[in-house]
């Protein structure tokens, strides 16, 4: 997908330290989350390194002019994805993709990037055969909670969270596809 502000394409491997880079320094500097949350970041990009499934799994850079822009992630719920046996079948839970890793750069902010973004991740979603989306996030990301709601997620679960040094309304959203 191209606009004239940005070009979206499909991660490569070595994108991945600067996914982690650039969620460390923004999230720290504007939310002054610890160093949990860039462990986080780091399984999430390891993991999707070491298992990613191409045709149900995608990560994707936005940029200008080779220059990063932001990220965004859809990977299977791996909460329990086993298959039923008897019958090959995927499991519920293969039919659940979690949306990972959504950033935009402070100078990307305001062109409907992260729009775009989140658009992918359900296209792509639906397209994968997932039956919903699933995403954490938390209260004090109000444009992100923002670009959900249009989207048609729905806030599913809210509980206070300590893990990444500050005092958080950890949530879980959900889009029904």
């Amino acid at each position: 997908m191209t606009t004239t502000a940005y070009t979206l394409r499909d991660a490569r491997p070595e994108d991945m330290p600067h996914i982690v880079q650039r969620h460390k320094d923004l999230y720290s500097t504007e939310y002054s989350y610890n160093a949990h949350f860039v462990d986080i970041v780091s399984q999430v990009t390891a993991d999707f390194i070491r298992s990613h499934d191409p045709v149900r799994e995608r990560c994707w850079i936005a940029e200008r002019d080779g220059e990063f822009l932001g990220c965004i992630m859809l990977v299977k719920d791996q909460t329990s994805t086993t298959a039923d046996v008897s019958t090959s079948e995927p499991s519920s839970a293969c039919k659940t993709a979690k949306l990972r890793l959504l950033l935009v750069e402070p100078r990307a902010r305001g062109l409907g990037l992260g729009r775009d973004l989140v658009s992918q991740c359900t296209r792509f979603a639906r397209e994968a055969g997932y039956e919903r989306i699933r995403l954490w996030t938390n209260g004090e990301l109000v444009s992100a909670r923002r670009l959900y709601m249009r989207e048609g997620y729905r806030l599913v679960h809210a509980e206070e969270d300590h893990s990444l040094g500050v005092k958080v309304v950890a949530e879980t959203w959900e889009l029904q596809l």
